[in-house]
């Protein structure tokens, strides 16, 4: 059986630095979507779309490690996507007009067809909440940049701020916040947990 590490496939996106602002190249990726909007910390519409993102994308995961291609790899991170409609106020001391798309990126390998078969197992044996809101969509990011930040979400600010500045001396900033969650929160410390910020740039 094949086992892939697609994070460490895809270290230069997935395992950025926490000194320095990286400029990286995004490839278009595969990704189950959901979208939302409110204050991540009290809306109950995130929380449930986390959960069924989770379901299909480990339902996924082991119907390519029982299928024909027998492969094994770890289900990829939760990402999510952050905006305002007017993204001269996005801010983080205010999350209540927030709009949010949370992902889950997927293998090349996974077909539409599949998808749709581990949403009908998960609605079946779960029938989470947000199960009827995922979509699965190509996300074409190309150029941005990017930096790890490690500790609370509440200080992320520092580092988002950085990694405007380096594109703010170079180009402009283009499409949506991106934040990666590497860390598991239910079990890391805060000081410890770590998400990349990215944000798309032009030249």
């Amino acid at each position: 059986m094949e086992k892939i590490d697609f994070k460490k496939k895809l270290a230069h996106l997935y395992r950025p630095s926490a000194k320095e602002v990286a400029v990286v190249d995004v490839p278009p990726m595969n990704f189950l979507m959901i979208d939302g909007e409110g204050d991540p910390n009290t809306s109950p519409a995130f929380a449930a779309a986390i959960e069924a993102l989770f379901a299909v994308s480990y339902t996924v995961k082991f119907m390519l490690k029982k299928g024909a291609l027998a492969i094994d790899y770890g289900v990829m991170p939760l990402e999510g996507l952050w905006w305002t409609d007017d993204m001269a106020t996005f801010s983080t001391a205010d999350k209540s007009n927030w709009q949010w798309t949370m992902m889950i990126m997927q293998p090349e390998c996974v077909a539409r067809e599949m998808i749709d078969q581990a949403i009908a197992e998960v609605t079946k044996k779960k029938n989470p909440a947000a199960i009827s809101k995922i979509r699965l969509e190509v996300l074409s990011e190309g150029t941005s940049a990017q930096i790890l930040h490690v500790g609370p979400f509440s200080e992320e600010g520092p580092a988002i701020e950085k990694v405007h500045q380096h594109i703010d001396a170079r180009g402009k900033r283009v499409g949506k916040h991106h934040e990666i969650y590497l860390s598991d929160i239910r079990k890391a410390a805060p000081a410890k947990w770590k998400t990349i910020i990215r944000q798309p740039m032009q030249f």
